[in-house]
């Protein structure tokens, strides 16, 4: 029930003047916290998970948004008519059309308004998955299937509701509109509205023999299996829209589609900023002093690279080409590589030795030129 529901603006943490960067900042956090994958096992992760991406796949749809602004849990819950909600129906907006007609006489400016046929063809709803990749995965792009619940046409009536050898009957009390007239006697005069017709609910059909796999609704929920292409270089909390993927249509209307929010967990030793990677190489005095030949960890297998004379702690050098592919674009990013100095620990009494005899040797303004100007500065200000 959606009363029961939190406050989608409260799920994710965010004000309702949040912007989209902020709603999409939160829902990446929140997500990541509660993912199964992250927290195996663990049901009330599960449910916080499903609660959070029910949440940004309304605040991060403006038309959804926008209805969840003004109408809260009504405006996208699937049990208030067909106007897409959050894998499933949604508010159905033509019915306020009948509440201010039942008052003013059929609408808005007095004009009133006719109703769509019930036997139009009616486009599915829009649904939302999940799914988790590697870093590698979505750097590189693979194949991946995710399992999903979807409502799809009843085959054993094609969606027509009614037992095979049997087929719906026109409406006799509406005429197969799904809506008859009203008139009410008012102080003002009579006046006329609409409502939804109460012996077909609507359907303008009377389905006497009803299906007994779908129970005359002509589509149940199956769970299936989808199989979804991941364009190398997406990132996390970006969406893939797969056309069609999702609920079946009504009436031989087309299918909505299927999103799917994508999640990539964090590397052990690459970081992303866009489509350029970055890494940090431990390297010993030794190196950084006298040079060498270092092995680099890619995303396309490792390479070697040899680092100056002389290379401080800090120091940053560039793979050109070596990052990530970018997105619906040729080319890939760059990788960017930092040096980190390691200082040995337990050293032994002969090592300690050479290492201040060789202090010793090289304590002179020509080999530490930043110490030197260090300790200038500090002469200068108490002079």
């Amino acid at each position: 029930m959606s009363e029961n529901k939190r406050d989608f603006y409260e799920v994710l943490g965010v004000d309702k003047s949040a912007s989209e960067d902020e709603i999409k900042k939160a829902y990446r956090k929140a997500a990541k916290k509660y993912h199964p994958d992250l927290n195996p096992g663990d049901k009330e992760a599960e449910k916080c998970f499903k609660e959070v991406a029910e949440a940004y796949e309304v605040l991060s749809d403006n038309e959804k948004k926008a209805r969840y602004d003004q109408y809260g849990h009504a405006g996208v819950d699937p049990n208030f008519g067909a106007g897409g909600g959050f894998g499933g129906g949604g508010f159905d907006f033509g019915d306020l059309g009948d509440i201010f007609g039942s008052f003013f006489g059929g609408g808005f400016g007095g004009g009133g308004r006719r109703s769509a046929n019930p036997n139009a063809p009616r486009q599915g709803n829009d649904i939302g998955a999940s799914i988790m990749l590697s870093f590698e995965e979505a750097a590189m792009g693979c194949t991946k299937t995710i399992k999903i619940n979807r409502i799809t046409t009843c085959k054993d009536c094609s969606g027509s509701g009614a037992k095979a050898g049997s087929s719906p009957t026109t409406c006799a009390n509406c005429g197969g509109t799904g809506r008859i007239n009203i008139t009410q006697r008012t102080p003002f005069g009579a006046m006329q509205s609409q409502r939804t017709c109460d012996k077909c609910g609507g359907r303008g059909k009377i389905i006497t023999d009803p299906c007994n796999t779908c129970d005359g609704k002509g589509r149940i929920r199956k769970s299936v299996e989808q199989s979804i292409d991941i364009p190398a270089g997406i990132d996390d909390g970006q969406i893939i829209n797969i056309r069609g993927g999702g609920d079946h249509g009504i009436n031989g209307g087309p299918a909505g589609d299927l999103r799917v929010q994508v999640s990539v967990r964090p590397h052990p030793i690459f970081e992303r900023d866009g489509f350029d990677v970055f890494c940090e190489i431990p390297v010993t005095f030794a190196q950084a002093a006298l040079g060498a030949e270092i092995t680099v960890p890619t995303l396309e297998g490792k390479v070697k690279f040899t680092i100056h004379e002389g290379t401080q702690p800090g120091d940053e050098f560039k793979l050109k080409g070596k990052g990530i592919k970018r997105l619906n674009y040729s080319g890939k990013g760059d990788q960017y590589v930092k040096i980190v100095l390691e200082v040995p620990r337990n050293l032994s009494s002969k090592q300690k030795e050479l290492i201040k005899e060789f202090e010793n040797s090289t304590n002179d303004k020509d080999n530490y030129k930043k110490r030197k100007g260090f300790f200038d500065k500090i002469k200068d200000m108490f002079d």
